[in-house]
């Protein structure tokens, strides 16, 4: 082993990996030297490589206390050797405000551990003068079982739920201003729990750039601490009356109608009369600082602190550096502009306080908003209600980034490495926390970005939680192959998740789709995360063909599809194949045969294979031929995924409806129409639509007939 790779194996990097084929893979020495210089570790001689090696082991060695330790109830608490000397006396304040005072009495040369603590929280722990935080988690997240029994006390465990999943930019409401907003957003979930759904998993709700609309993928925000103030709908808070004035005002209303009509979304156009209209609602709101509302705005302001108030001025910096020399990115903006604490931007925030606190505003709007859905989600008679959506990563030209940068990686995209259906791999353009930030500042901005997304939803979805073992990072610049895995400290990052979903009484899903290391979803499990399998990927272990519902597993929730991949029609007629080879991600065969013909080839098979798996579990007739290329068993295949064991199943909207399109098509950009296609009806005429209705009867029914492996092979979860 090379003294660089050496240095990148203690830093974290995994110098070998296996893809997708099994076929283990070793990083170039390249590779590495860029990412390590990334990582703030130069290597660009044997002396930086012995400087960066010290550094590493520094704070690998546990010389000192970090900022925070994590733990689990009930369990020893393991310090480092040099900390915690035998006879050095020690406090614990706990958060209830109860006190433990102790003496370490281990051996010399031992590991100190401290008596087990049955309280689950963020407690301090005090060694002479140094004070350092214990999160002390319960031993696994809120569960569905949990969400039931707010419902139903006595019962034992869940019964089989479902929800459904909805991309919020898509739905339709009558005067939307023509994109989904958070009054959509509540109806879909009071009427689907009408129907028996208790859950609504949402696209992300992560802030987006108010000065750019035209980024406006939803996996790539600004911010994941704050909200997408398009989908605010300002009469919601303000009432219908201010609204009608405001649009008179802002002079949109004929714009509002055109952009309301068309069937795909124009971010640019609708985000320029959505904030048109904020702010003339905004000049009418600060007139009045004594209203109700205006002190619930002040108190939301307060709450938010720094913060917020670094998001808002971020929004207002770039909309000034835009329209003064074109920068949109933060990095390109005059020196004292890239430091949130710097004097000059301390300047610009008083010079242009009222620009600032609109941003304020329509944060408080959006938050008010995603809030009343989940309220209407739960009054509805929902277990769940909305299920949150928290991406991988963030965009490094966002307010997320500049906020916390030194909490941030520079000059790399988070991706993933080629696989079977992205055979050239990804680079996502996003970024994300540094894991040496993480020790060293106390994992503050991963628990800051925590509590945001539980704070108005039932439930989290971590994109790609594969991350919190290792992420596949690329340097800016090279091909998505030319990376390498990272590690993360999992098992501190899992504590913390279980501790903030105890606190907000919210379930996990974590995605674990593509590349899965041994054990890790066996992992997720013993702390309560819900991993997510679709019904693509569920093959037979044996032989070809798709797993029988009897088979999948238990510990998950189950879907027919993601926002990634083909609906169940699109599937059906290998839309997708076609699409992706447009885009150049299919690769040419060493046979020299035509690729794409192959893969729909394939396609007719696993057509064949799937109605045969419909026909074993008494879901299809067994005396009917799989229906033609252009009749899905769309109906089948809903009820197929309701049959598993599951303990929640998830519906995609298109799925439900029966649509050909999937939301995105990961690695397009102009060929595809990602994150803008709306449903042709709103929401409330889509439950009276008859095929629509009977779909949801359908699932319904098949849910309850459906029974969990839990009912026979496990306990019941206890509250930790």
């Amino acid at each position: 082993m090379s003294s660089i790779e050496a240095l990148a194996e203690r830093a974290g990097f995994e110098i070998e990996w296996k893809n997708a084929h099994k076929v283990m893979q070793r990083v170039p020495e390249t590779t590495l030297r860029i990412l390590l210089e990334k990582l703030g570790l130069p290597c660009g001689n044997a002396t930086q490589i012995k400087q960066s090696m010290a550094a590493v082991d520094a704070e690998m060695s546990g010389r000192k206390l970090p900022p925070l330790i994590t733990a689990e109830v009930d369990r020893g608490i393991a310090l480092p050797l040099s900390a915690a000397k035998s006879g050095t006396r020690y406090r614990i304040e706990l958060e209830s405000g109860a006190v433990i005072d102790g003496r370490f009495t281990s051996p010399k040369g031992e590991i100190a551990l401290l008596s087990p603590i049955a309280e689950p929280g963020y407690h301090t722990l005090v060694i002479n003068d140094h004070r350092t935080t214990l999160a002390v988690a319960p031993a696994r997240c809120y569960t569905i079982d949990d969400a039931w029994r707010t419902l139903d006390d006595d019962a034992p465990h869940a019964p089989p739920l479902w929800g459904v999943a909805a991309q919020v930019y898509g739905l339709r409401r009558n005067g939307d201003g023509g994109v989904g907003d958070f009054t959509a957003l509540a109806a879909l979930a009071t009427q689907t729990a009408k129907r028996g759904g208790h859950a609504i998993a949402i696209s992300p709700m992560h802030a987006m750039f108010s000065a750019e609309p035209d980024k406006f993928s939803p996996y790539s925000p600004s911010s994941r601490l704050f909200l997408n103030i398009a989908h605010v709908d300002p009469a919601a808070v303000l009432g219908a009356p201010a609204l009608r004035a405001a649009i008179e005002k802002a002079g949109v209303a004929a714009e509002l109608t055109e952009l309301e009509g068309l069937t795909l979304i124009d971010w640019p156009r609708a985000m320029k009369a959505r904030l048109a209209i904020l702010r003339a609602l905004f000049d009418t709101f600060s007139q009045d600082q004594a209203s109700p509302l205006a002190k619930d705005f002040a108190a939301f302001v307060e709450k938010g602190g720094r913060p917020l108030e670094d998001h808002a001025r971020f929004e207002a910096l770039q909309a000034a550096q835009i329209a003064e020399n074109g920068g949109g990115h933060w990095r390109n903006w005059p020196d004292a502009l890239r430091d949130p604490r710097s004097e000059e931007v301390a300047a610009f925030a008083q010079a242009h306080r009222r620009e600032v606190d609109f941003y304020l505003f329509a944060q408080w709007l959006a938050a008010k908003g995603l809030m009343h859905a989940q309220h209407a989600a739960r009054d509805a008679g929902m277990a769940v209600g909305l299920v949150a959506d928290l991406a991988v990563g963030c965009d490094s030209a966002g307010s997320h980034a500049w906020s916390y940068r030194d909490e941030m990686l520079t000059g790399v995209s988070v991706g993933a490495p080629p696989d079977l259906f992205n055979q050239a791999g990804q680079s996502w353009g996003l970024t994300t926390f540094s894991p040496r930030a993480m020790r060293t500042q106390g994992f503050s901005a991963f628990i800051d970005m925590l509590r945001c997304a539980f704070a108005r939803a039932g439930g989290i979805r971590i994109d790609h939680i594969l991350g919190l073992r290792r992420l596949w990072l690329v340097p800016d610049g090279e091909s998505a192959a030319n990376g390498a895995y990272l590690r993360y400290p999992l098992e501190d990052l899992l504590r913390l998740i279980a501790l903030e979903s105890w606190r907000y009484r919210a379930i996990v899903v974590g995605e674990d789709l593509g590349t899965v290391p041994p054990g890790f979803t066996e992992r997720l499990q013993e702390h309560g995360l819900l991993g997510i399998r679709v019904l693509w990927f569920e093959r037979a272990v044996d032989g070809p063909g798709f797993k029988p519902p009897h088979e999948w597993d238990g510990g998950v929730t189950a879907t027919t599809t993601t926002h990634d991949l083909p609906t169940v029609t699109g599937w059906w007629r290998g839309e997708d194949i076609v699409l992706r080879s447009k885009i150049g991600q299919t690769m040419a065969r060493d046979d020299g045969r035509d690729a794409v013909e192959v893969a729909l080839e394939e396609r007719g098979e696993d057509r064949e294979l799937l109605w045969q798996a419909f026909q074993d579990a008494g879901i299809a007739p067994t005396d009917v031929d799989a229906p033609d290329i252009d009749n899905a068993p769309v109906d089948e295949a809903l009820v197929f995924v309701a049959a598993t064991p599951a303990p929640l199943v998830t519906y995609p909207l298109e799925d439900l409806l029966a649509l050909t399109d999937q939301p995105n098509l990961p690695g397009s950009i102009d060929e595809h129409p990602n994150w803008r296609r709306r449903m042709a009806q709103p929401v409330d005429e889509l439950f009276l639509d008859d095929a629509f209705a009977d779909r949801l009867l359908a699932v319904d029914t098949a849910r309850k007939r459906s029974v969990q492996l839990n009912e026979h092979t496990s306990k019941p979860t206890e509250s930790p």
